[in-house]
């Protein structure tokens, strides 16, 4: 969501006249886009700010703003550590943004915009046209989460849901189509619930729509919500080819307590049907999840759970994190906090069992020929008498192989080839070009 964000401040920022500049020297405005959904991202952020300091001292006249999660939250403060900041607008002020940046050019003086709105998000100038062409494109369908969980920023950074009407969203994956994308990801803080609250279309008939576009290979989507996994949504992956066969289906814990606690009202037991009802409408389906470790109050016996739930869905994927205290989140004042050291060393033992499964689903692979859409070279691609390219398959593996045929190198981008794959990885395989 963040890379998309990041597009519309070149998207709106096109028609004053603002371009990619190649280095930060050559830059007139920086901006700087933040995350603050985990504490570390929030230090990352707080780093490079203070970091333009310098910068601006060597050019006065550059504008410094600060946009995302971090400003929403921080608002004026951050103007207030930061003094070399010019500009801080919140996650729902980037179609204001033009208007903020004239506001500081005409009358120097900082600027502060965090308003949450809460209306339907607004469509915003076309892509841009002139830009290198990516196979693989970010749509934002939604914003903002009703859901609270009791350990997550999101909805008092970003809001609460809002969904884009269908007619927009088509529109703009269409444009994105024409300029050379083949694939697209939906995005949202849980798209199972897009247009529900406007009653405007459900999320598997959104769906539906978008895979009547001439041209579109592939639709992926992130992030959906396990209470929220409907039969209508499990049904589309056996009715929609173009829907790929993976799905990023974030369960937090594997431990009852802990589940109910973090507010994510499901069970395991709930979470496991319905990875098994995704089974057998997708035999192949690829299952990708979160995990947070050392939540307040999570015992030995609470992590072996998660662990016991890792042995019995034997995820493809993982994205896991240490918990950290994000204000105003309920969980801050939660009591029974977990030791840093308990929560590595948790963190260690979660991420090796899911390399464990990552390497034997990825073996599986091995001797079978795989649909691969091309995004370009693979970063191994050191040899000049070789070319070596990189893609992925429906269930999102990426995949290394050697090209074959005299066809040049823009000319395989964005399609999909045969590969045998010959070789697996933890997180990729390998292959040839049949």
């Amino acid at each position: 969501m963040n890379v998309y964000d990041s597009e519309m401040f070149g998207r709106v920022l096109r028609p004053m006249g603002y371009v990619p500049a190649e280095t930060f020297e050559d830059a007139d405005l920086v901006i700087v886009n933040t995350c603050s959904v985990r504490k570390k991202a929030e230090e990352k952020a707080f780093s490079f700010i203070g970091r333009l300091n310098k910068l601006k001292r060597k050019n006065p006249e550059l504008v410094v703003a600060v946009g995302g999660c971090v400003a929403q939250q921080e608002g004026a403060a951050l103007v207030s550590r930061f003094p070399w900041v010019d500009i801080v607008f919140g996650t729902r002020a980037v179609g204001r943004l033009p208007e903020l940046l004239r506001r500081f050019e005409e009358l120097k003086t900082r600027v502060v915009d965090v308003t949450m709105d809460t209306g339907l998000i607004e469509a915003l100038p076309d892509h841009d046209h002139d830009r290198t062409p990516d196979v693989s494109r970010f749509v934002t369908i939604m914003r903002g989460c009703d859901n609270f969980c009791s350990y997550c920023i999101v909805p008092h950074v970003r809001g609460r849901e809002t969904s884009r009407t269908p007619e927009n969203i088509i529109r703009e994956i269409e444009k994105l189509v024409a300029n050379g994308a083949r694939e697209v990801t939906l995005l949202g803080q849980n798209v199972n619930s897009y247009g529900l609250k406007e009653k405007i279309c459900s999320f598997p008939d959104l769906l539906r729509k978008v895979a009547q576009i001439d041209g579109l290979f592939r639709i992926r989507f992130a992030t959906s919500h396990p209470k929220d996994l409907s039969d209508d949504l499990i049904r589309a992956y056996g009715e929609l080819d173009k829907l790929c066969d993976h799905i990023h289906l974030p369960v937090q814990s594997g431990s009852d307590r802990i589940l109910s606690l973090m507010n994510r009202r499901y069970t395991r037991e709930v979470y496991i049907s319905r990875i098994e009802r995704l089974r057998q409408v997708r035999p192949d389906i690829s299952v990708s999840s979160d995990m947070i470790v050392g939540f307040p109050g999570e015992t030995d016996e609470d992590f072996k759970m998660t662990l016991d739930l890792v042995d019995t869905v034997k995820f493809d994927g993982l994205f896991a994190f240490k918990y950290s205290d994000r204000p105003p989140a309920p969980a801050v004042g939660f009591s029974d906090k977990v030791p840093d050291l308990v929560k590595s060393q948790r963190l260690e033992a979660l991420l090796a069992l899911e390399k464990t499964y990552s390497r034997k689903n990825n073996d599986r692979y091995i001797g079978r020929v795989e649909q691969v859409l091309v995004e370009g070279l693979s970063k191994k691609n050191v040899k000049e008498d070789e070319i070596q390219y990189s893609g992925r398959t429906s269930s999102n593996k990426v995949v290394n192989f050697m090209g074959t045929g005299a066809e040049s190198y823009k000319g395989k981008v964005g399609k999909i080839v045969q590969v045998s794959i010959e070789k697996a990885f933890p997180h990729s395989l390998w292959g040839k070009e049949r």
